[in-house]
């Protein structure tokens, strides 16, 4: 078993925006020089998240409504009283979402469903450069 680590970086909007990063992924696997395996996706920081969806407009519409019904932007985070940065609506999105998510891989080629493509979303208040790694597990 073999494992390699890459990287690259998307520019963001914030506020909830949503990002396929499922080629970028695609290209890293199928460069790898392995066949068959996993790729770990995963951000770091602590107000932007890595998950899938159907990159489709009605969800890029309904999950940042989702996010704003369960975690309210426009309420009172003691994250804010410490910090003055208006973002603990932010961090907790991002703990609920998580910083990755792992997608098995054979003949160098992501196993997804028809629907299925790898999203960065930032929580964060304001546009962001955002580092996304790749680790590349397999043979």
């Amino acid at each position: 078993m073999s494992v390699k680590t890459f990287e690259f970086t998307v520019s963001t909007k914030g506020g909830t925006d949503i990002i396929d990063i499922t080629s970028q992924v695609q290209k890293i696997v199928a460069g790898s020089g392995m066949n068959e395996g996993s790729a770990l996706v995963f951000v770091p920081g602590s107000t932007a998240g890595i998950t899938t969806i159907e990159y489709e407009p009605g969800l890029l519409k309904d999950y940042p409504e989702f996010m704003e019904k369960i975690i309210p932007s426009n309420i009172r985070y003691h994250h804010d009283d410490t910090w003055h940065d208006g973002n603990g609506h932010s961090h907790v999105r991002a703990a609920l979402q998580g910083a990755s998510f792992t997608v098995p891989f054979t003949n160098s080629s992501l196993l997804l469903g028809t629907w299925q493509q790898i999203i960065l979303v930032d929580f964060d208040n304001r546009r962001r450069n955002r580092r996304i790694i790749v680790q590349v597990n397999g043979e």
